[in-house]
């Protein structure tokens, strides 16, 4: 199965070989190791400590790079050096869970995904649409009530939303469109 572009993507259209190994990995744009943009087997092959230094912005930078690398190794291992397209064999690489194997479905290969990002689970929690904090436990409530093939984009937008506006410390209610809709907006 090919993988297509979403309205979120911004390449026109994306190939599932190496180049998209980086997506897992949101903090990641690009990776350099000295001068060179890293390919997948540069990865594989890296030292971690210059891994470390790549990504050092990103949180958890460390264990990171750990998965990066193994990852990088066993896509070229067993798969070829493509992103495999189920769940079960993204759940299987390393540093790869249930939130990430959903955002390579939904945005790199099409397919019906729920992302259930700590923005969906709040808002969808505000909004009464879900009533639990378990990430699996969302993404089960959600996948009954939105079609399948809004799945991704509506998660994309909670989470914009939830930057912007739905704020976890301090929701902005006042200019919220869904205020009218939310059970949890505040007074005022």
């Amino acid at each position: 199965q090919t993988p297509q572009t979403s309205p979120t993507s911004q390449s026109s259209q994306t190939s599932h070989s190496s180049q998209t190994f980086l997506l897992p990995y949101a903090c990641i744009t690009k990776v350099r190791i000295g001068r060179e943009v890293a390919d997948l087997e540069a990865l594989a092959e890296a030292d971690i400590s210059e891994l470390e230094d790549a990504i050092q912005s990103c949180g958890f930078f460390r264990s990171k790079a750990r998965d990066i690398k193994a990852c990088a190794a066993v896509l070229l291992e067993k798969h070829g050096g493509a992103v495999p397209g189920t769940m079960e064999e993204l759940l299987a690489l390393p540093g790869v869970g249930r939130k990430t194997a959903n955002l390579i479905l939904g945005d790199i290969f099409g397919q019906p995904a729920i992302v259930a990002d700590t923005h969906c689970i709040r808002i969808s929690n505000k909004l009464g649409l879900a009533h639990t904090k378990d990430p699996h436990g969302v993404e089960k409530e959600l996948r009954e009530l939105i079609e399948p093939a809004e799945g991704s984009d509506f998660c994309h937008r909670l989470v914009l939303h939830g930057r912007a506006v739905c704020t976890a410390r301090s929701p902005a209610c006042e200019r919220c469109v869904l205020a009218p809709l939310c059970p949890s907006r505040t007074n005022g």
